[in-house]
């Protein structure tokens, strides 16, 4: 599988390195990085400068570890010749573009891989989409981890929807997106964001109700780094080596 990165932060850099050191099931097709300095030990010939330009260097899977504004602009380009993953998954909270991605990835025959990120349990989550009555996602995070200076206690960010979240914090909520679109969808699944400076972890808690009166309880703790968790890269790369072969349309990865 020749795969597109686009993307050099850290997510970015650490799926380079394991692509470019698997070499038997997947080769790196192009990295495009908006800072190009930051390529400095990229082959040349593998940089792609102009993302218009992407389809000429032939990928399977382009994956998006940049901003949601690639997927504004191209998602629906790209899923005319590749599987296509945005991991800043907050860019689907605008439902006529994800509508539109979706008809795109229907027409093409390609995917729209949703990955799980820093959602835990989302096998599970998305198996029992048609029984959950009410889901709720919380995220704990230093306020640092939000860009946000010192703040005197525990604070509440934000209790709302998911989709109105999305919008507010575009770069700090995409497990609560994967979150919503496995489960309610994002105007039923309640987000809440809590700023606590007694942290040096990040936290994650999903707590779903059934129909039928079963729960389902997850929380997860782990370092930060940045506005990402530790693990998001390990989890992104698993997320692609899930990625093929696939139907067209949305896939859950």
């Amino acid at each position: 599988m020749r795969v597109g990165l686009i993307g050099f932060g850290f997510i970015g850099a650490d799926l380079y390195r394991r692509i470019a050191a698997d070499g038997s099931a997947f080769e790196l097709a192009f990295v495009h990085n908006r800072t190009a300095a930051r390529l400095a030990d990229v082959p040349p010939g593998l940089i792609l400068d102009d993302l218009a330009e992407a389809r000429r260097f032939a990928p399977d899977l382009i994956v998006e570890a940049a901003d949601p504004g690639v997927t504004r602009r191209y998602g629906e380009a790209f899923l005319g010749f590749a599987d296509y993953m945005p991991l800043s998954l907050t860019a689907l909270a605008d439902e006529a573009l994800r509508a539109r991605l979706d008809a795109t990835a229907a027409d093409s025959g390609r995917s729209l891989l949703i990955a799980h990120g820093a959602l835990v349990g989302m096998d599970s989550l998305a198996e029992w989409q048609a029984m959950w009555e009410e889901v709720a996602i919380t995220f704990r995070k230093p306020p640092a981890s939000l860009g946000l200076p010192g703040a005197p206690g525990e604070t509440l960010l934000f209790d709302g929807s998911v989709r109105e979240i999305a919008a507010r914090y575009p770069h700090n909520v995409n497990a609560m997106v994967a979150c919503a679109l496995a489960t309610v969808g994002l105007d039923r699944c309640r987000a809440r964001l809590v700023a606590d400076p007694a942290l040096d972890h990040l936290v994650l808690e999903v707590e779903a109700r059934g129909r039928d009166g079963a729960r389902l309880s997850i929380r997860r703790s782990q370092p930060a780094t940045g506005v990402s968790g530790s693990e998001m890269a390990a989890s992104a790369w698993r997320s692609i080596c899930r990625a093929a072969p696939l139907p067209g349309g949305a896939v859950f990865v």
